[in-house]
């Protein structure tokens, strides 16, 4: 099948993507939250496949100094097949200018984006809404 790349919103299928981050494992976002923070996201980025979305990402960016690549989700069935690689180098020629581009990898999968060009930060912290599910998950490191 052809991927066709769209990157904005109108008619995006929110419960379909709320669907894919549940399975592809990257948690239960609702379709409203989606919807806000996708809407909320300077850059984004949609792969779509036969009418379905197979693949998503998303930047929160200022436009000049800090842009923050989240929530990339590909589909299992497309997992392993350049997808993901795919969906983050659009949305880094869309974060070009910017100083600096961060994200937080699900922990295990830090090899991938290091791939990428990205590097390790020594300096990274985080408070997360559930900090004990996060040390569970591997988020965080023991104080």
């Amino acid at each position: 099948m052809q991927i066709v790349w769209v990157d904005d919103l109108a008619g995006t299928e929110w419960d379909e993507l709320s669907e894919l981050y549940r399975i592809a494992p990257l948690g239960n976002k609702t379709p409203a939250d989606l919807a806000l923070v996708f809407g909320n996201s300077m850059f984004r980025a949609f792969a779509m496949e036969d009418g379905r979305i197979v693949g998503a990402g998303r930047v929160l960016a200022d436009g000049r100094d800090c842009a923050y690549l989240c929530d990339i989700a590909v589909h299992p069935d497309r997992q392993g097949q350049g997808l993901g690689r795919d969906i983050i180098e659009r949305l880094l020629v869309r974060c070009r200018g910017h100083r600096k581009i961060i994200l937080y990898a699900v922990p295990g999968k830090e090899g991938f984006y290091e791939r990428l060009g990205f590097r390790r930060m020594t300096t990274a912290m985080a408070i997360f809404d559930d900090q004990a599910g996060a040390y569970r998950r591997g988020y965080l490191t023991a104080p």
